[in-house]
């Protein structure tokens, strides 16, 4: 017999994470508020780097063009309504940034979206391609993608997911100048 006290509790802890994940966005602000401390919970820095620079260079998540929502379809009828299987869209973004001793910054990217049914889905497990990318131009600090597995249970219609990214690392050449960008990965259909 499972316990419904636990599922609620977890749900809330997850949905009070997702929540304070979508006040982390402000430009400019380098890792501070409840919201850098739940996406830091659970991790330390080793003791040769314990003297962080919190006020450094931060630039907010942008949506790479295309990548805000992904849809799939069942036998490959892209644009038919009634054979889309799902769609997942990215929702809050965040990003933590923190000035290292050496003078790069390091970076941790927190993104939240929902994957919902369509009219030819069903109840089961979707699968979400997430990239997340820190570059300046052309040059290319970390480009990272991850494939999540969302499971829409039976008498459900949507289901939510997370990703953090940790340890991307700025070289201090260019902490000061440089762009932070988060997209589903690909179109399927």
């Amino acid at each position: 017999m499972r316990n419904g006290f636990g599922a609620k509790a977890g749900w809330a802890v997850a949905l009070l994470g997702v929540s304070v994940l979508a006040g982390c966005n402000t430009p400019g602000e380098g890792g501070m508020g409840v919201g850098d401390m739940l996406l830091t919970a659970g991790t330390s820095l080793p003791p040769a780097q314990s003297a962080v620079i919190e006020d450094v260079y931060c630039p907010p998540v942008t949506i790479t063009e295309g990548g805000a929502a992904l849809q799939v379809y069942a036998g490959g009828r892209a644009g038919d309504a009634g054979a889309l299987r799902s769609q997942v869209a990215l929702g809050q973004l965040a990003r933590e940034c923190v000035g290292q001793p050496d003078g790069s910054t390091l970076v941790k990217i927190g993104v939240q979206g929902r994957a919902l049914l369509g009219a030819g889905g069903s109840p089961g497990r979707y699968d979400v391609p997430v990239r997340i990318m820190v570059k300046k131009g052309s040059t290319v600090f970390a480009n990272r993608s991850r494939r999540m597995a969302v499971a829409i249970p039976p008498n459900d219609t949507q289901a939510s997911f997370t990703v953090v990214e940790e340890g991307i690392v700025v070289p201090a050449a260019n902490a000061n100048n440089f762009e932070i960008e988060v997209g589903l990965a690909g179109r399927q259909g």
